[in-house]
């Protein structure tokens, strides 16, 4: 299959080094702490952040920090397949492992030590791209519920079909079987907090695909402090400030 015309252009029309339209909203839980829609093309992902707050489990506190927890989800309808996935699956709780230790190279827990911070996120649209979608909506809730951070932890994915690095995948492009990378980054500390690979590429595309991805990830992160500070500047008008 064809994933590149000859003129240059992908299956939705994009280009190869074109992202999908992004569009975000936070606040959008009013009983979370924080809370955010984002969504990347036809990827639409909703995140809810309680916390900091007393740890539940006594067991399980932290002297030092606060403890993370995480739960991925994804919702009965969002792919349209009717094979419902039990609560719990591998899967599931592997991505909620990954979403957990890319948002801990974020977050100052040594700041809230004896506290515990659960991030929810659930897939209410698949269309590829679900785990970066997931990252930079869990980034926004964290920032919206007012949790200190390093940094905005960002992510993006990349590819390469038909001989030709692509930004961004769809959920076509991602089941091509063709290599792809799921990065995330702390954009202004310059640091990988996130790498996840499918198969081999030789150094020189992988570099190309890594750097494509790293751009991909400084774009979202542009959008993402557009947003927030729009949301302050509104926050300051309706406050009379």
């Amino acid at each position: 299959m064809e994933y590149v015309s000859p003129e240059g252009l992908r299956l939705d029309g994009r280009r190869p080094m074109e992202m999908r339209q992004i569009r975000a909203e936070i606040g959008t839980i009013m009983k979370a702490d924080g809370s955010a829609v984002f969504e990347m093309g036809n990827t639409k992902v909703v995140a809810a952040v309680y916390g900091p707050r007393e740890v539940q489990n006594r067991g399980q506190q932290i002297s030092d920090k606060a403890l993370v927890r995480c739960e991925y989800s994804m919702a009965n309808f969002s792919t349209g397949d009717r094979m419902r996935k039990p609560k719990g699956d591998r899967r599931s709780t592997e991505i909620s492992l990954v979403i957990r230790q890319t948002m801990e190279e974020s977050i100052l827990t040594h700041l809230m030590p004896r506290s515990q911070i659960d991030i929810y996120v659930q897939v209410l649209q698949a269309d590829g791209g679900t785990r970066s979608a997931c990252i930079n909506a869990a980034t926004l809730a964290l920032a919206d519920a007012g949790i200190p951070m390093r940094d905005l932890v960002t992510s993006c994915s990349a590819g390469y079909l038909n001989s030709t690095p692509l930004l961004d995948l769809n959920y076509v492009e991602d089941s091509a079987g063709g290599p792809d990378v799921t990065l995330g980054i702390l954009p202004k500390l310059d640091k990988v907090t996130l790498l996840q690979m499918d198969s081999k590429l030789p150094i020189d595309i992988f570099e190309n695909v890594m750097q494509l991805a790293t751009e991909g990830c400084k774009a979202v992160a542009n959008y993402i402090r557009e947003l927030l500070l729009e949301n302050t500047k509104e926050l300051e008008y309706r406050r009379g400030v």
